[in-house]
């Protein structure tokens, strides 16, 4: 059985994966519906800026927003202006990190299926009378529809798999930071094999279920007998 400690990590570690997949549909979706839109001179840089935590390591990602978010850095200055407490080592400065780790899990597949409808559907709609938002919610969002559940599972399944970027941000307090990987990481490092194994199970056991569920919803997918 798993401990009252691994629940708790358990349960801060899905409370950060919904926030941050919440958050990310609704920064994410303008921003892949741009890349996927625009022909601007800026969108290969700005692409190219989306993907960058898919290469760069997680802890050199974790420092610099570390830095960012420290007291002489800008985001933590600015924080420090508006009254609000320090970032680093809170879940709020979880919340932020991840959200910039986690961001081309959400931009990349949304962009794809914005760049699969192509432009007859809007064309169709401009005809009508529909104004763009109109058009966006009405045609965009059901035509992407599988898009936005693949972003939105692979954003939240990232965000609960996160080590080096959450470790940096947000060390290893019980209850505010400590997530299920630190938690893992925890338990090795005391030698608790066991606990670590019954908590690794279940991280193995989930992970394989978002990817099961991901196959069996996969557009166009047909069963073979």
């Amino acid at each position: 059985m798993l401990s009252a400690d691994d629940l708790q990590a358990l349960g801060l570690t899905l409370r950060l994966a919904a926030i941050v997949t919440a958050l990310l549909l609704l920064l994410g979706t303008p921003l892949a519906w741009w890349l996927a839109r625009t022909r601007s001179a800026w969108k290969g840089p700005v692409a190219a800026l989306v993907a960058l935590p898919l290469v760069l390591p997680p802890t050199v990602l974790g420092f610099y927003l570390l830095l960012a978010m420290g007291p002489a850095g800008p985001v933590g200055q600015f924080v420090r202006e508006l009254g609000l407490g320090p970032l680093p080592f809170t879940f709020e400065g979880l919340v932020i990190a991840s959200v910039f780790y986690s961001l081309p899990f959400m931009v990349q597949p949304l962009q794809s299926a914005f760049e699969a409808i192509g432009d007859r559907p809007l064309e169709v709609a401009a005809t009508l009378r529909a104004s763009p938002l109109d058009a966006f919610f009405t045609v965009v969002v059901p035509l992407a529809a599988p898009g936005f559940l693949t972003a939105s599972v692979l954003t939240f399944a990232h965000t609960v798999g996160e080590f080096g970027v959450v470790l940096m941000i947000g060390g290893n307090l019980p209850g505010e930071t400590r997530v299920v990987s630190v938690q893992i990481y925890d338990h090795v490092e005391a030698m608790e094999y066991a606990q670590a194994h019954r908590l690794s199970a279940a991280m193995v056991a989930f992970s394989f279920l978002v990817l099961l569920a991901m196959q069996l919803w996969r557009p166009g997918a047909k069963r073979r007998g």
